[in-house]
């Protein structure tokens, strides 16, 4: 089994697709990169703690790879804004991807050197890779977001532009 941890704004957006994605064993949402230990989520929102909203990705490597991930991370959030994600802003949203090991590092630098060379965005990916420092789950009540509340979950994917970014960008 193998990990992969990565942010791309609010963490309800990250699970849903690679819960559908095979060789995906367990999306578990939380906190990554900062220096509190266990932070809560009222925490984070403060921007105080040096953590992201991330997902940490438990997956098996017999199925599929951290290259076949990224493809799916790369379409779920807009890789070219490190300011945060749509309508969510600051720290706590800010994309980025925590590599495991140098192998990671390199896959994440090799995807993001593609992306750009196919001119997919209207601007360069600007998405930080770095160095796996520690990860949280975050509260229950956030895990599995889009299954226990799907109503607020979709108004969230419309509302925010996320859906319309994916959409215009992926096509779907």
């Amino acid at each position: 089994m193998a990990y992969a941890t990565l942010a791309g704004g609010c963490f309800w957006c990250l699970v849903k697709p690679f819960n559908e994605f095979p060789g995906i064993i367990e999306v578990t949402s939380g906190y990554s990169g900062g220096h509190v230990e266990n932070p809560t989520y009222e925490e984070v929102c403060t921007n105080q703690t040096g953590h992201v909203e991330a997902v940490q990705i438990e997956y098996n490597e017999d199925k599929t790879d951290f290259e076949a991930i990224l493809d799916i991370y790369f379409k779920t959030f807009d890789p070219t804004d490190n300011k945060g994600q749509f309508f969510d802003r600051g720290e706590s949203y800010e994309p980025v991807i925590f590599y495991h090991d140098k192998e990671q590092e390199q896959i994440a630098h090799n995807k993001i050197n593609q992306l750009n060379e196919q001119n997919i965005f209207d601007k360069p990916v600007n998405t930080p890779v770095k160095p796996y420092k520690n990860f949280y789950p975050a509260e229950d009540y956030h895990q599995d977001y889009y299954l226990k509340n799907p109503a607020h979950y979709q108004g969230y994917q419309q509302g925010s532009g996320r859906k319309a970014f994916i959409e215009k960008y992926w096509g779907r």
